[in-house]
């Protein structure tokens, strides 16, 4: 077994993110504390594995008389809850005395941020707002960050985006469109934004910087469609609606779990394009992620 190059605190590691980094981080020889608040998925730690789960509550904190010990000690941090739960985390990680946090949050900050539906106002909002207040707090407190920004993600069939898309289609053999859908798009895997996590954990480069986190190749939003059915060996078919009749289709479906946090918004982004470039990434994080493209594991599950 690799030696250890220290411990690493994973918030949000039930995530489909945190699915793929919780593996790449033993096999970089970290040793991993993942929190959790999904009691279901807190699992026992396995003797000489390297992972130990624990309940994500609002106060959880180390006992005092392991405040000190450098055993029980966390000095590096990963965040991929929503950012603006972190800082009800801040004093665990000061009691845990964290040293660096990596943050992963999202690019919807600017793309959202003109949207005319007010909860994706607020959301934009509250990613940007978080993200400053995360980067004061860690200057404060003498912690260095990294904070990582993504597009869309996908894989393991667990996302809100690709994988509701797939399962629109897989029952329905078609998919509504608004005008031509000629908006660009840059998917990222998760296991690419796991990789992101990892690397910004011993990049001196990435100390105290934000970083975007995109997808390998740039992709039309009806392309980004048309992988979907292939990769669900189907012949794509659209059908395009116009706008008030595309705003009552997604009325309609939101009453639908899956589809629930589907807006109005979504068909007119259809045709904005939404690029980030990840040049700074790559230069310091050894980031080249991968094109777009579904694999089986990839699919939600029928």
């Amino acid at each position: 077994m690799i030696a250890s190059k220290g411990r690493v605190g994973v918030v949000g590691a039930t995530s489909i993110v945190g699915e793929c980094l919780l593996p790449l981080l033993v096999k970089e020889g970290y040793d991993v504390v993942a929190f959790s608040r999904q009691e279901r998925y807190i699992k026992r730690p396995l003797e000489n594995y390297p992972i130990t789960w624990q309940l994500l509550t609002d106060l959880n904190l180390p006992a005092i008389s392991d405040v000190h010990k450098k055993e029980k000690q966390i000095s590096y941090w990963i965040n991929l809850a929503p950012i603006w739960v972190l800082p009800e985390y801040f004093p665990m990680l000061l009691a845990y005395g964290a040293k660096h946090i990596v943050a992963v949050s999202s690019t919807s900050k600017f793309t959202k941020k003109e949207s005319f539906d007010p909860a994706e106002k607020k959301l934009a909002e509250q990613l940007a707002v978080n993200e400053e207040h995360l980067i004061e707090w860690a200057k404060k407190e003498k912690i260095t960050y990294t904070m990582l920004s993504s597009t869309m993600v996908y894989g393991l069939g667990r996302d809100k985006n690709i994988s509701v898309i797939t399962s629109f289609v897989r029952s329905f053999s078609f998919f509504c469109v608004f005008g031509i859908a000629s908006g660009l798009r840059q998917p990222v895997h998760a296991e690419d934004v796991a990789s992101a996590c990892v690397a910004s954990l011993s990049a001196s480069a990435a100390i105290n910087h934000s970083y975007n986190i995109s997808g390998g190749e740039v992709v039309t939003y009806r392309e980004m469609i048309c992988r979907i059915f292939s990769a669900l060996d189907r012949k794509p078919r659209f059908i395009q609606l116009p706008l008030w009749f595309f705003r009552l289709t997604i009325f309609i479906l939101r009453i639908f779990p899956p589809f629930r946090h589907w807006s109005f918004a979504m068909a007119e982004r259809m045709n904005k394009d939404m690029v980030f470039d990840h040049i700074e990434a790559s230069r310091d994080l050894n980031f080249y992620p991968r094109k777009f493209q579904l694999d089986k594991d990839d699919l939600p599950k029928n």
